[in-house]
This record gives structure tokens, sequence and C-alpha cells, in this order.
């Protein structure tokens, strides 16, 4: 994505990253992306984990590593060595962030804990991702996307009827808890910008999970019911689901009474905005059960382009379903550049994801592509004052690579 000014709204911030696997990577990731030095500490021999997470691999790099660990630094630490936790205390000591995601207690055993490094850094803002957070009786336990999203509801209430519990086709609990994280980080640095202040953020698997569950707990807490699974329909609104064409399937959207006139217009079904049965959105919600089969009635008659044109001219939100392929064929994707490309010294030209978010002064950018396994740790020790005699020592003693 094209940076007139090449500067990011996050440049000068420098973010020590001791995550890996998806929530803390992704995390940083956006950070990255708005301008933000990250360094990547990873351990010795095989780095982050998700560095062997494949197929498909590029010339031996993880691809799912390649798309999530962009714009950052790597530098391989041994932390099990105390050489090794005197520079990733010098590392911190000169960061303004801190991200990890260890179960809670691990950097405190390490003596990189918050209480800890706030001692010598008190302006410092730590995030600290974990599967169920630092406190509660479930709080050791280890948390995995999987466990989040059964445990927070949304495995109850996602996929069809009377067939077995679904994920998210996405690890949602883990990408969601790295853009709370991120939001976090960036209100506390706000925040010391006007206080001087840092602090620590407790950001947990099951607590972002369930805070996607805004329509179900709604439900909940308003009258006791306990949702169900809908396939692609809506809790509270219809219709606003897929209905089956003749060649395949259409996402339609009649989320209020003017779209549901609309729809009824274009379908030329005007009859059914005389059924008391379906005169309102909450009538039709209860109703959904004799309403949806009439719809699929028609819709099925015909083609999804076809529909797609006769609903788009009447003004009725409406959309195909894309497999991934047809997805970064849409030329508005293309438009928006979600798809960029950058060199990798080993994998070559990779294509990417680009920066959801565009801002208009300082846009965010894909400026790099992600590191090899301690590319830059040369780079950072020498940025910490050590030679390179002292350097190569280190490596030899195997407490870099």
């Amino acid at each position: 994505m094209s940076n007139p000014k090449n500067v990011g709204a996050l440049e000068g911030i420098k973010v020590i990253d001791f995550s890996q696997i998806l929530a803390g990577p992704f995390c940083t990731s956006q950070l990255a992306d708005m301008g933000a030095e990250v360094i990547k500490v990873e351990k010795p021999g095989i780095g982050d984990d998700t560095r062997g997470y494949g197929p498909p691999f590029i010339n031996g790099e993880s691809a799912a590593f390649l798309t999530l660990n962009r714009n950052k630094k790597s530098i391989v630490l041994n932390l099990k060595d105390g050489r090794g936790l005197d520079l990733a205390r010098k590392l911190i000591s000169e960061s303004d962030v801190v991200v990890q995601n260890f179960r809670p207690g691990t950097m405190e055993k390490l003596g990189l804990g918050y209480e800890e490094v706030k001692t010598f850094n008190p302006s410092l803002i730590y995030c600290s991702i974990s599967g169920f957070g630092n406190s509660g009786p479930s709080s050791q336990k280890a948390g995995f996307d999987i466990v989040a999203q059964g445990m927070s509801g949304i495995m109850s209430f996602t996929g069809f009827p009377d067939l077995p519990p679904a994920k998210v086709g996405v690890p949602i609990a883990d990408l969601n808890t790295g853009l709370f994280s991120a939001f976090a980080i960036v209100s506390a640095y706000v925040n010391r910008l006007k206080t001087g202040e840092g602090q620590h953020i407790d950001s947990a698997l099951l607590d972002s999970a369930l805070a996607y569950t805004i329509y179900q707990s709604a439900d909940y807490f308003a009258e006791g019911s306990i949702s169900r699974p809908l396939g692609s329909a809506h809790p509270m609104l219809a219709p606003y689901q897929a209905f089956k064409t003749s060649d395949g399937y259409i996402n339609v959207g009649a989320a209020n009474q003017r779209t549901w006139e609309l729809l009824c217009a274009a379908l030329d079904r005007k009859d059914l905005l005389q059924v008391e049965e379906f005169s309102s959105n909450a009538n039709r919600v209860t109703n959904i059960e004799e309403l949806i089969p009439i719809l699929e009635a028609i819709f099925v008659s015909e083609t999804t382009n076809f529909w797609i044109e006769v609903l788009e001219k009447s003004g009725v939100p409406c959309g195909p379903i894309f497999n991934i392929h047809q997805v970064y064929k849409d030329p508005q994707v293309n438009a928006r550049e979600m798809v960029v490309e950058m060199d990798h010294p080993i994998s070559g030209q990779i294509k990417a994801i680009g920066v959801p978010i565009k801002l208009s002064e300082t846009p965010g950018s894909v400026r790099t592509p992600a590191p090899t396994l301690g590319q830059h740790t040369k780079e950072i020790l020498r940025g910490l004052g050590l030679g390179d005699a002292e350097i190569d020592s280190l490596h030899e003693k195997s407490i870099v690579e």
C-alpha cells in the first residue's frame, strides 16, 4: 500500500514481541503495519512454532508465518541463559511496549514479568495474552482458539441445527484477542502521552471470544433465551441469510422494513406485505420457518447472477458467496489494495493480505517480508552497543542465533 509521506502513525514506537503462534503475532502485526518497530524475540532452533505450520510451505518457509509476521525483525535469544535474559532486559529497557503470550507465571519465573521490568522501565506498556487471563480458577490452563470458541458459547450456535458443533471457519478467538490487544496497547499509549505512566494489559482468548456474542448474550440477558444454530440466518433480523439459487447461493440482507418492501417488489411478491405474520421484522423473525421456504422456492428458480442484478437494481443489499480464489479475483478487493506483493530472501516473490484500515495521512503499509529466523540478531545487538566479537562469542555459546 502506498504511503506518500512514508511515515506510519505508530512510527517511533518500539515493540518487543515475545509472542508466538497467532493471537500475539496478529496483535503485533497490526502495530507493525501502522509503523511501529516490532522486534520478534524467538527461541533457538525452531523459533516461533508457526514457522513449522503447514503445508503449504514456500521454499521451506511456512506460508502462515510469512503472512502473519511481515514488517517485523527477528532476534534469537536463549532465555534459559542468564546472558540471554540480560539482553532481553536491555531490549525491554529501551522499548515502549512488550507483548507476550506465555502461560501466566512463565515470564515472572524468568524475571521478565511486569512487576519486575517496570522497576527499570516504569513507562512501559506490557501486554500479556493468555487463554483465560491472569485471574480466575482457569488462569493456569492452556488456552487455544477452539477451546475459547467452545467455552464462549460460539460453537453452540454456529453451524446448522441438528449437526455436531462447528467452530467459526477462521480462528476468531485468537484474531479477536489480537485486535483487542492492539487496541488496548494504543489506548494505553495515548494515556501514557497524557500522564507519562505505563500499565499492564491482561488479554484473554475466552474474554475476547465472549465479547463477540453480542446478539446471543443480549437475548439471554433480556429473556433467558439460549441461542441455537441458525445456519446463515440472523438471530434478530429476517430475511437476512443465504438462499440457494439454481447454480449456487446468494446472500440477501433485508435488514429493515424498507428493504423488506423492496425485496418483495423485486421478487414480484408484494402480496407478502399483506401477510400479518410477515408484517414486521419481529413477526418475520418469529415466523421465519414459514417465511424462508417461500423465498427459497423463488430464489432457486434463477441463477445467482440473475438475482444479484435484479436485487441490486432494486436497492436490496445482496452478494455472492465467494471461494478464496474468487475473492482475490474480485475487482473491489484489488481496488482496495487488499493483495500486496513483496520479495522474501528465501521464498522469493510472495503475496499477502493488505492493510484493511485506510488512514488518509499516515496509512499503514507492508514494507518488509516476514524475517528469517534470527535475521536481525546482529543488527539489534549492535543497536544495544555490542561489538561483532562479543556477538560472535554469544553465538558460539548458543545464547543468540
